[in-house]
């Protein structure tokens, strides 16, 4: 497993680079470094408030702008903590102008048009911020690993998705991809919990 000691720059990862999961420790927290005599629950959640408020801010520009977009896609395992994360970092900002959109398991209508169809009919609009809970790398990786596409197929969405990505950016979408990582006993843990209740 990787090392807590990194900066948090290194977890940014440029078009093209392999990631390697397995060198990443999910527990890290590069760059948070508590203050002595102070808990570190009390800290992060003074800097979450200081980091909402920004947020506020800069999505009131968006909406008064009304030019530009801003698409946040959210990815994790199962029990990764997508809606957690939905409901802490974007508490503050103004309902009007975000919205989250979820993929689940295509309908009979999403089934008959290509596979990004319904991924588009959710991309933000001028002013607005659009949170995918899930995306469009699903149709990659659920085909895939349970074989419902021949893989000359999947392979090509690779392609695709990228092509899809710049033509959003070309007309104005900023695109944030945040992958969200836990470990294998923590997914189990979470897993375990939700059983329980």
């Amino acid at each position: 497993m990787g090392t807590k000691n990194f900066e948090i720059g290194q977890l940014r990862v440029e078009p093209g680079s392999k990631v390697k999961l397995a060198k990443i420790d999910p527990a890290a927290t590069p760059s948070w470094k508590a203050d002595e005599g102070v808990a570190d629950k009390e800290q992060a959640a003074a800097k979450l408030a200081e980091l909402t408020e920004r947020l506020t801010a800069l999505q009131s520009l968006l909406w008064a702008q009304s030019s530009e977009r801003v698409l946040v896609v959210l990815q994790a395992m199962d029990a990764g903590g997508k809606d957690g994360t939905i409901r802490r970092v974007f508490e503050g900002v103004n309902p009007s102008g975000v919205r989250v959109a979820s993929f689940k398991k295509p309908t009979e209508p999403e089934l008959a048009h290509d596979y990004l169809w319904r991924i588009h009919q959710q991309a933000p609009a001028n002013g607005e911020l659009v949170i995918f809970n899930r995306s469009h790398y699903e149709d990659v990786l659920v085909v895939r690993v349970m074989d419902l596409v021949p893989q000359d197929r999947w392979k090509r969405r690779y392609r695709h998705i990228v092509e899809f990505e710049r033509m959003l950016a070309d007309e104005g979408t900023t695109i944030v991809k945040l992958f969200l990582h836990i470990s294998k006993e923590e997914q189990r843990q979470r897993l375990q919990a939700r059983l329980s209740e």
